[in-house]
């Protein structure tokens, strides 16, 4: 339920709240300001939460500059009515725990909305939290599990595992003609979804996978689960797990000699997997995506200019998916003059968006574009298979 309207207090109690308040915003370090954003005047705070240390610190780059981008060019044509966007960026280390724990920060530090995770687990973990707080979320996580939490503050910024599983699998069997298909997962968020969609996925085109491996998220020596793969002779690897370990699982396997190629959704598109796996290793991996690189479309060159003028760098998948997400914010901020809580979720939801990874159109789930597309890696990059 969005947050309930604070109690009136005595006019004694109220001098002392204010000149307290004054004391601490002096206080305050740069950037940590509690501007109350619940008025019609004033800075529109953002919170951007991801892991910005540890393995998964790549995503959290990668989503804040998006994220940024988006707020920069807004601020540059005025804001939101005038209204300066802020941003901050907060880092939640990938761990499910301190992501609650910085649900609650941003709470209590007056945040109108949140940007981030790209980590399913960490999302899931801070939703019931935000949901109570009334601070709609828009996430790059892409676990089923998100969609069975049924809160109505929190949206997608891409597609589900199913959408990009069912359509890799459709690919694999139908058009490639494979049956022999092996299965390598991880048993987080992200690699249970990913391992329950595709299996789902391609049973349902009447194959099943001749080997079905399940590691740790934390796990570095995958030769036990590889030389059962090997021995089951599979036409194709399926991988769901995030970027570095997806790359140290294509690496080992090659060394290992497995050659056939692997397939996977968009961890497998990124430039961590591919410098990870090394590009030969890489090379030939089928990858299921909504944004198959900064040449799909007008659009897609236009953001990657801007983002390679703003951090001098190329922009990939989740840069994207945080940039359309953000601008899918902002929108719904500008169209229902700045509300907060439970009228902001109801823009949110109203807002059709025609973005980088395509045209958004949010249902009551909270999913708002149903679609990917197959690329395949060569010589280091993600192109569209044609």
């Amino acid at each position: 339920m969005p947050r309930s309207p604070r109690t009136r207090l005595p006019r004694t109690a109220l001098a002392g709240a204010v000149a307290l308040a004054a004391a601490l915003t002096a206080c305050s370090a740069p950037g940590e300001s509690d501007n109350d954003t619940g008025s019609d005047s004033g800075p529109i705070k953002i919170a951007v939460v991801n892991a910005r240390s540890g393995q998964l610190s790549s995503l959290g780059e990668w989503e804040y500059k998006g994220a940024k981008l988006a707020i920069d060019e807004w601020n540059e044509k005025g804001g939101v009515d005038g209204r300066e966007i802020q941003v901050k960026s907060f880092d939640d280390q990938g761990d499910p725990t301190t992501g609650t724990n910085l649900a609650r920060k941003i709470d209590s530090e007056n945040y109108v909305a949140m940007i981030g995770t790209a980590e399913s687990a960490v999302t899931i973990a801070m939703a019931p939290v935000l949901r109570q707080a009334g601070i709609p979320n828009i996430t790059s996580g892409q676990a089923d599990g998100l969609v069975d939490l049924k809160s109505p503050f929190l949206f997608l910024n891409g597609p589900t595992s199913t959408t990009y599983d069912t359509t890799l699998a459709k690919y694999l069997i139908e058009d490639k003609g494979y049956q022999k298909i092996a299965m390598i997962t991880n048993n987080g968020s992200f690699g249970k979804g990913e391992h329950d969609a595709f299996a789902e996925a391609a049973k349902d085109l009447g194959v099943s996978a001749v080997t079905d491996q399940v590691v740790t998220t934390d796990q570095k020596d995958f030769s036990a689960a590889l030389t059962a793969i090997r021995a089951k002779k599979p036409e194709v690897v399926f991988i769901g797990s995030e970027e570095v370990e997806a790359g140290l699982i294509v690496k080992q396997a090659r060394d290992l000699g497995i050659t056939v190629p692997f397939a996977g959704a968009a961890p497998q598109g990124t430039p961590v997997f591919i410098d990870t796996a090394g590009e030969k290793a890489a090379e030939g991996t089928i990858v299921s995506s909504p944004y198959l690189g900064n040449d799909i479309s007008p659009a897609a060159r236009k953001f990657a200019d801007a983002y390679r003028n703003a951090y001098g760098e190329e922009a990939e998948l989740h840069g994207a998916k945080a940039y359309d997400g953000t601008n899918i914010l902002l929108t719904a901020l500008k169209n229902s003059d700045a509300a907060t809580g439970e009228k902001l979720a109801d823009a949110i939801r109203a807002t059709r968006y025609d973005g980088l990874l395509g045209t958004f159109r949010y249902g009551p789930d909270g999913v708002g574009i149903t679609r990917t597309a197959i690329g395949v890696i060569q010589d280091g990059k993600l192109v569209e298979q044609k």
